[in-house]
């Protein structure tokens, strides 16, 4: 009887544990990217003029942890796509690149937040081609969902405008 009890015990114990390790919060939710707001620039369409540079900025959230976010902008002369913005900006007459811009970096957000407001300075050289550019976010939480966000920009002369 005794024996028969300990053994119904320890199974009831062994359940419990088990159970209750199973009940651990799992992360099944992507980090989220916003980019439309006033305070966040550039958006999608917008002008970025060469030898000066802008402040990219963004708010990124997710339900647990933030990890990294990483900025890519690269030449769109060829028209390929891969904008996540559903509108379509004027495009410049596709050409073969000379000289593009290419800023590939990624940021480190730190420990424990989830939400976080990112704000990176980004200088645009003299002499690159101008034209059409896309600007790609990826934004990665700590436990590797990724969200990812791409816009459509323009990288002009200031000087070649018209008054």
């Amino acid at each position: 009887m005794i024996m028969k009890k300990t053994i119904i015990f320890t199974a009831i114990l062994a359940m419990a544990l088990y159970v209750s390790c199973d009940k651990e919060e799992r992360d099944t939710e992507l980090p989220e990217i916003f980019m439309g707001g006033e305070e966040h620039f550039p958006h999608n369409c917008d002008t970025i003029y060469l030898g000066e540079s802008f402040t990219f900025r963004a708010l990124f959230t997710d339900n647990f942890e933030l990890g990294s976010y990483s900025i890519d902008i690269h030449h769109n002369f060829d028209h390929h796509s891969h904008s996540t913005d559903v509108a379509e900006c004027p495009m410049d007459a596709g050409k073969a690149a000379d000289d593009p811009f290419l800023f590939i970096r990624q940021f480190e957000i730190p420990a424990g937040l989830r939400e976080y407001n990112a704000s990176q300075v980004i200088e645009v050289p003299e002499g690159v081609d101008t034209g059409d550019y896309h600007l790609m976010v990826r934004l990665t939480d700590r436990t590797g969902w990724q969200a990812i966000r791409g816009i459509s920009i323009k990288i002009i002369d200031a000087e070649s405008q018209p008054d």
